[in-house]
């Protein structure tokens, strides 16, 4: 059974001051999606370097989930540091799934040049930032997790398969 964790970045949601909807945002995304059995950490964080990073080097070394996908800090504002602390937790970057998500988003507004949306591998966790709006969140996931399930097979985390009608997951041949 894969282990995916949710963490909604921001200072206003982690504090009450306003209804997180990025994170559940995802969890309906990946509902829809996955067809194999998954259980959620789902965690609210404040914005800011030392949060973002002790809570994913926790989730992937401690709770050692196969995916975290975080939502939020990922723009210029000087609170934004989700990519900073992306840089002091992962092993091996995986810039492709920035690239994607910055060029699907592309079609829908054209700020979307301003985000710094990353992906990376810590041991047998892959993490993906996901830019905070909902609406925004649909269209990147749908971007990049055909590479999602073939890229968890290939650093040893829990195998998921996805409804072909939602998102074809793709996989060599054999694998």
């Amino acid at each position: 059974m894969a282990r995916i964790g949710i963490v909604t970045i921001s200072d206003r949601a982690s504090q009450g001051a306003y209804e997180d909807k990025s994170g559940p945002a995802i969890e309906a995304w990946l509902r829809h999606a996955i067809t194999t059995s998954w259980t959620v950490d789902y965690r609210v964080i404040p914005d800011g370097f030392e949060s973002v990073r002790d809570t994913l080097i926790e989730m992937c070394d401690q709770q050692q989930l196969d995916l975290i996908c975080t939502t939020g800090g990922t723009g210029p504002a000087p609170r934004d540091l989700t990519p900073e602390a992306m840089a002091a937790v992962i092993h091996k970057p995986l810039p492709g799934f920035g690239e994607q998500m910055r060029r699907i988003s592309l079609n829908e507004v054209p700020t979307a040049i301003l985000s710094r949306q990353e992906a990376g591998v810590r041991g047998k966790t892959l993490i993906v930032n996901l830019p905070g709006k909902p609406a925004s969140i649909a269209v990147c996931l749908g971007a990049v997790f055909p590479a999602i399930p073939y890229c968890l097979d290939l650093i040893g985390a829990a195998r998921i398969e996805t409804d072909p009608a939602v998102v074809v997951a793709f996989r060599p041949k054999g694998a």
